[in-house]
């Protein structure tokens, strides 16, 4: 339970931490995950969907069979779908409705605001289609992507996972070119978050869920020399994070670190944005695996384990709260800090209280 519960907690964690991401001016966004390491909470929010994936349709499998964890996971696909539809037409009235209120605000794209109004049958469809990604809400489009081949690909990987290890390496390799042929609105063309690359990352988490009492004994045997490479990567992630901001001399070392790696492009799942999450993700789990489950049980990581359950509903509500809270911030003239840190806190109390009645209406 205690391992469910820090799961959970993570999960919120991410939410909270996208939503604090995007409010541009916020104080709090200073110290989250961004911030110390080359990762975010996207890759987070993808990994963890990922495994939870392979932790449910492995239970379902096996107490009902392959086609109910497909029909499972293809339904969930629509439920996804429904949230973006949802959200997105949410998000364009709220960002009308703030602009109208003479509360302006950088945290997406005001054109939305204007065509949920001027072309509402447009904007719906375009939504719906996927052509259109209004940002914040873009990953929830990959999502909706990834969950709906699980019930392809997910059989694959349990029958062949070798193979589609392979399979799902090449197509990383040639993501940026297929992405680009994804009919979309972008002058770019494709999709913001690359499916072609993610799908690595999101499958990689399914098969840490699925096969985690088949490998994690193999994986614990080379415990000492995981550990300590995992340290080492997460180090260096550290380094290029966080050394720019320790005048000259750190900013040349931190310009070395990044120069061994090259340019890391989070769109197309940069190689070094993986294995930082993948290297962090061994320490979380094994070394820090009890103090993390105990962090879990505390009044905090209840509050955060409260908006990982909230799911879809959390998801939506933490994208609306960046929009509010960043036209709260930008008021005429310079916004102090403790303003900007109340609206932090306030965004955070308001996303923890909808996962409060998201957990009651579930549990009805």
């Amino acid at each position: 339970m205690s391992r469910i519960l820090a799961l959970d907690m993570l999960r919120g964690y991410a939410l909270a931490a996208i939503m604090l991401d995007h409010m541009p001016v916020g104080v709090l966004r200073g110290y989250t995950l961004a911030n110390f390491a080359v990762f975010d909470a996207a890759e987070l929010f993808v990994l963890l969907s990922g495994f939870l994936v392979g932790l449910v349709w492995v239970g379902i499998e096996a107490r009902h069979g392959r086609r109910a964890a497909q029909w499972r996971f293809l339904r969930r696909a629509g439920q996804v779908w429904l949230a973006l539809l949802a959200g997105g037409v949410l998000l364009a009235l709220l960002s009308r409705g703030l602009f109208a209120a003479g509360f302006p605000h950088t945290a997406i794209w005001s054109e939305y605001a204007r065509w949920i109004v001027e072309f509402p049958v447009g904007y719906v469809v375009t939504l719906g289609t996927l052509w259109m990604q209004p940002n914040l809400l873009d990953v929830l489009a990959l999502y909706v992507i990834l969950l709906a081949f699980t019930p392809i690909t997910v059989p694959l990987l349990l029958r062949w996972p070798w193979a589609f290890a392979i399979g799902s390496g090449a197509l990383w390799a040639v993501s940026v070119p297929l992405n680009l042929h994804l009919p979309n609105q972008r002058v770019e063309g494709g999709l913001l978050f690359n499916p072609f690359a993610w799908q690595a990352l999101f499958h990689t988490g399914i098969a840490m869920g699925a096969f985690r009492k088949r490998f994690m004994p193999v994986l614990l045997r080379h415990r000492t020399g995981l550990t300590a490479l995992s340290t080492v990567i997460v180090i260096y992630s550290l380094g290029m994070a966080q050394l720019w901001r320790y005048g000259p001399e750190g900013k040349a070392i931190s310009d070395v670190l990044w120069g061994l790696v090259g340019p890391v492009d989070k769109w197309s799942l940069d190689g070094m944005r993986y294995v930082a999450i993948l290297a962090a993700s061994w320490l979380v789990a094994v070394p820090l695996g009890r103090p993390l489950a105990r962090l879990a049980g505390t009044a905090p990581g209840r509050a955060l384990a409260v908006i990982g359950r909230g799911g879809l509903v959390t998801f939506v509500a933490c994208v609306l709260l960046s929009v509010l809270g960043d036209a709260l911030m930008n008021t005429p003239g310079h916004t102090n800090w403790q303003r900007r840190l109340a609206v932090d806190l306030w965004t955070l109390g308001a996303l923890w209280l909808v996962g409060v009645l998201a957990e009651r209406r579930s549990a009805r």
